[in-house]
């Protein structure tokens, strides 16, 4: 099982990132668990006559080659002085440093190889326990960023065996306001739901495609959730553990409410924002969270347009909360192909999800005192887009609020995402959940 390789997105960045003149040297960053180190590696074995792979989880004592300052000079002898059979190539060799959160330094001397120029180097770890303003302070200027996450539907879909040609055929039919085939779209709703029981992380979407079927796929998920909570004992160093475990353990449970707002009172009784929000800031730079902000008003511009005490916190992976679900959730999730558990919390959680994957940003509006409410608004050049997720195809009252009223001139149009074809109805267009990931792309396509 472990030689299935799963096609990702990083794979063309990386070579696109060797072939560009004049490349800095590559963080590659995201949470645990989403195949970044399996990606490098087989990057670097392809692409390259010599790899020096460096682990400082497993292999501490590499700490030890910037004892005589971080100078490549110096790092090449005493990297080859542990291990003679590491053989360093000129401009044939890429050095990999992986799980940069155990020795942030290592950082400093990415400077020293950009100028010395005879090797790549990729620096690897999962955003816990990782201070990265020291190391952006150490390499600023002598690095370049790129943020990896779970995998998207898409990426699940090459998983499937779909080619890349899908995404527009499935784009065509949204800026075309076409209705799917009813096979095409009955065929891509069972894989959406597949999907999303899943997620998005390689060793539980491995175990899918491997198997045929979801054996072992829930005590997987259950494992990585463990692992997490295992590194936030471990990385949590300044704050309260037990605190951060706490609003991640309260994440489904206040998903579950009809006011999906993150309430610190929920998670203890009395509890307040100065005494959480480290541990949501916490959680967030760690990459397990995903966090939406209340608008002030629905307007642009977006940013800075909201409020900073008041939110929503969902899991960057929707497996994740599937794997949280209580046994009766479960139960109706897996049996009765019932997404809309937890009211419509793992609908908004994995449409959350799509968004950021797509570097989006993710804002929701909840008037005072009004029924008025919408679950995330997007942006083209001149209009704010809000959109709207239904566990069924029943009616958008607030959508349709926020387009017709003279109150919001920004809004001109809006999106829901529903269990339905492709459609249009008075400035409300309607994609399936599948298109999610699409989203981004139709509106620059308008």
């Amino acid at each position: 099982m472990s030689n299935v390789y799963l096609r990702r997105k990083i794979d063309q960045y990386l070579v696109d990132w060797k072939n560009s003149d004049d490349h800095l040297p590559l963080v590659v960053k995201g949470a645990r668990q989403i195949g970044k180190t399996e990606s490098i590696l087989k990057f670097g074995k392809e692409n390259y006559e010599s790899l020096i792979y460096v682990n400082f989880v497993e292999e501490p004592y590499y700490k030890t080659i910037v004892e005589n300052g971080y100078s490549v000079q110096n790092i090449v002898k005493n990297i080859t002085r542990i291990d003679t059979s590491k053989v360093f190539t000129p401009h044939k060799t890429l050095v990999f440093f992986d799980e940069l959160q155990e020795f942030p330094d290592i950082s400093t001397c990415l400077k020293f190889f950009k100028i010395d120029g005879n090797y790549d180097v990729i620096c690897s770890g999962s955003l816990l326990g990782i201070q990265y303003q020291q190391i952006t302070s150490n390499s600023v200027g002598y690095k370049t960023d790129y943020e990896m996450s779970s995998m998207d539907f898409e990426e699940f879909l090459w998983a499937k065996g779909y080619d890349e040609g899908i995404r527009n055929d499935l784009l065509v039919n949204m800026i075309e306001c076409t209705p799917y085939s009813l096979s095409l779209f009955n065929t891509f709703n069972d894989l959406f739901l597949d999907y999303c029981i899943l997620g998005g992380l390689p060793r539980v979407v491995r175990e899918y495609i491997v198997n045929n079927n979801f054996s072992n796929t829930l005590q997987i998920q259950r494992s990585l959730i463990s692992n997490y909570k295992e590194d936030i004992q471990k990385y949590a160093l300044s704050l309260d553990k037990k605190r951060i475990l706490n609003v991640f353990d309260s994440i489904p449970v206040q998903l579950a409410k009809d006011n999906k707002k993150f309430q610190f009172s929920k998670v203890q009784h009395g509890g307040r924002f100065k005494d959480y929000w480290g541990c949501v800031e916490w959680l967030n730079d760690a990459g397990i969270i995903n966090l939406c902000y209340c608008l002030n008003y629905p307007e642009l511009p977006l940013r800075g347009n909201y409020n900073p005490d008041s939110f929503k916190l969902y899991f960057f992976d929707t497996g994740i909360l599937v794997a949280l679900l209580d046994d009766e959730s479960q139960l109706d999730l897996r049996s009765n192909k019932n997404l809309g558990v937890y009211k419509g919390a793992l609908y908004e959680n994995m449409v959350a999800e799509a968004l950021v994957k797509q570097g989006l940003n993710l804002y929701y509006y909840k008037k005072e005192n009004s029924t008025l409410k919408e679950d995330f608004f997007l942006r083209t050049k001149e209009s704010l887009v809000p959109l709207e997720v239904k566990a069924s195809n029943g009616t958008a009252k607030s959508l349709r609020t926020l387009i017709e009223s003279e109150n919001y001139p920004d809004v001109k149009f809006g999106i829901k995402l529903a269990k339905a074809n492709v459609g249009v109805n008075d400035s409300i267009y309607t994609f399936p959940y599948f298109c999610a990931f699409l989203l981004k792309e139709y509106l620059q396509n308008l």
